[in-house]
């Protein structure tokens, strides 16, 4: 196990090093940074003295190692736009994100295990064509559309709950819905593979034949069994709706690391811009990494085979 941990380890680092170089170089592509930072209108000798001051005007790969060696000391910089440093604002914005992420995750749950589980116990049933259409709709629409289908019907028609901020509970509701419904149709399907695979085993044979009730064979014996893929899947999970919250916290205005990102990009606030793209990326990672660990823990075929 030790032995796969490490390998794993050794592999999420160099990801997190590729995603790095991949980031700082792809900003950089966006446009002329000195440009964009002297502003419309600039004369000449502004976007080069702006270049000089921020170390523009050297190579890229020197670019490069100098902010990787800032970014090892702990030093993010300090925005361009908001003329703060880069590590209070991210640290001040990542809260929300890490809220909506985790509600999003845990409305995902509620709606996929029980549909998962019924669709299961009745296949082929209206119970499971009703699933498979939440699931099929699920991954068809666009999120941010579900987004402008709930402000329209509970903030515009119903006035129930607020457009756009994150100061209250009722603020997290839709944006909540809008990005956990994209991702419930996969649990909801592994729950009813596992399930419909689990209940034809011979262990739920036995726990039948010993004269155990049906709701204690289900839940305890079934539902047991077939959860074990879905932790690991959750964790995966988590890492994209933290990612993908992007479009969201933007619709909805949500002040967070995905709105932050949104800002950063319209304004071409370069430290802020790499500093978002690069957290979320390593925490994409990092939460990978945990759900292959988790994975091998649970399952010893996997450690076997690596």
């Amino acid at each position: 196990m030790t032995g796969f941990v490490l390998r794993r380890l050794a592999l999420a680092l160099a990801v997190g090093i590729a995603v790095s170089m991949l980031s700082f170089a792809l900003v950089r592509l966006t446009g002329d940074v000195a440009t964009a930072i002297a502003g419309e209108g600039a004369r000449d000798e502004d976007i080069q003295l702006v270049r000089q001051t921020y170390g523009l005007d050297r190579p890229i790969l020197v670019q490069y190692l100098a902010w990787l060696g800032e970014l090892l000391r702990g030093e993010l910089g300090t925005s361009y736009f908001f003329k703060s440093p880069v590590s209070d604002l991210v640290l001040s914005k990542l809260p929300v994100t890490l809220i909506l992420g985790l509600s999003s995750l845990l409305f995902a749950l509620v709606i996929a295990v029980p549909l998962g589980v019924l669709a299961a116990l009745r296949p082929d049933s209206a119970v499971d064509r009703l699933a498979l259409g939440i699931a099929v709709t699920g991954q068809a629409m666009p999120n941010f559309f579900l987004a402008l289908l709930l402000i329209m019907l509970f903030s515009i028609t119903l006035r129930w709950l607020p457009v756009s901020g994150s100061g209250t509970w009722q603020h997290y509701v839709m944006p909540t819905v809008a990005l956990g419904y994209y991702v419930a149709p996969a649990f909801m399907r592994l729950i009813r593979a596992g399930m419909i695979e689990t209940l034809q085993s011979d262990f739920i044979r036995t726990a039948r034949a010993k004269g155990l009730s049906r709701s204690r064979v289900i839940l305890r014996h079934g539902l047991r069994n077939a959860l074990t893929p879905v932790v690991a899947l959750a964790v995966v999970q988590l890492g994209y709706l933290l990612g993908g919250s992007v479009v969201i916290e933007t619709v909805f205005a949500l002040d967070g690391l995905g709105y932050l990102a949104y800002q950063s990009i319209t304004h071409k606030d370069l430290p802020v811009m790499q500093v978002v793209v690069l957290m979320l990326s390593v925490i994409y990672v990092l939460l990978t990494l945990f759900a292959d660990v988790l994975n091998a823990y649970l399952d010893p075929r996997l450690r076997a085979a690596m």
